[in-house]
């Protein structure tokens, strides 16, 4: 007796033509400013597909107008800014750039306070993802200051644009990968274990403020409290040269006088602006404030 194998069908999500990649790329851009190129329509199809399944439509194109007027545009705006960005961070992310940032703008910013007898801190990290990154900065604080932290009034305002994020960032509950770069004994002065991970510490987490913010948004910009220090790091890589010269322009303003601006490792705002001295070391350039 001859057996046959049985038949596999696979199911194939929709298809995006060159005018609905149009639609939703600007669609996209209006709303956050991230500029997609043509070259990466694949990751639209890829990663948008999932959301025409779930909302049972039909095409790319009933998912842009879904997204413009659907009584969930807003709920599904959300979903969208999940999808379209990557959330790769970690603690101590780039550590010899962190050692440039310390030595070369956070000892003196510090000293700087002190001396005008403001014993007063603000930084904004901008694009904070699920949060390592200002906890990161807030574990760096109290290493530099120790116990004269209690004396001090830090604001370390974290924003992204992603609610999902915040809400992990909020729960400050983390798994080992985020911890890859965390040594020993920061683990155990900065972390409980817990069942589902390491939490950080209260006395970190009470510095870090989370807030929803979109950097295409100049009006809720203006709205962050000036700061001393601005992290940025890997957020605009997603941006064209006019959005990056407005987020930019955002920073500079929100920056107090002699403030520092610290980017991704691999960007830089040599041809977007010239309002900042870059301070260029060895494995990492922070930019100051004219």
């Amino acid at each position: 007796m001859t057996q046959t194998m049985p038949t596999l069908t696979f199911k194939v999500g929709p298809k995006i033509s060159d005018k609905e990649f149009e639609e939703l790329s600007t669609f996209i851009y209006e709303r956050t400013g991230i500029a997609i190129p043509a070259t990466r329509k694949y990751l639209v199809e890829n990663r948008l597909g999932s959301r025409i399944s779930a909302l049972k439509l039909s095409s790319f194109g009933d998912y842009a107008k879904f997204l413009r007027v659907a009584p969930g545009k807003e709920r599904e705006f959300e979903q969208l800014c999940e999808l379209v960005t990557t959330n790769e961070t970690s603690f101590f992310r780039d550590p010899r750039q962190l050692d440039v940032f310390r030595d070369e703008a956070l000892n003196e910013v510090v000293e700087r306070q002190k001396k005008a007898g403001k014993q007063e801190l603000s930084i904004w990290s901008a694009g904070c993802s699920t949060g390592e990154e200002p906890y990161t900065l807030g574990i760096m604080l109290h290493e530099m200051l120790r116990m004269a932290i209690i004396g001090w009034r830090i604001r370390i305002t974290a924003a992204d644009l992603s609610p999902a994020v915040l809400e992990k960032a909020k729960a400050g509950l983390y798994g080992d990968y985020a911890l890859r770069n965390t040594s020993p004994d920061m683990l155990a002065r900065y972390f409980t274990k817990e069942s589902g991970g390491y939490r950080i510490h209260p006395k970190v987490a009470k510095l870090v403020t989370f807030t929803r913010l979109n950097l295409n948004d100049r009006a809720a910009l203006k709205a962050v409290p000036r700061s001393q220090i601005v992290f940025c790091r890997n957020v605009i890589i997603y941006f064209d040269d006019d959005m990056k010269k407005r987020v930019i322009s955002s920073f500079y303003d929100n920056l107090v006088d002699g403030g520092y601006l610290v980017l991704g490792h691999s960007e830089s705002i040599h041809k977007i602006s010239r309002a900042f001295s870059p301070i260029i070391k060895p494995g990492g350039i922070v930019y100051r404030k004219l």
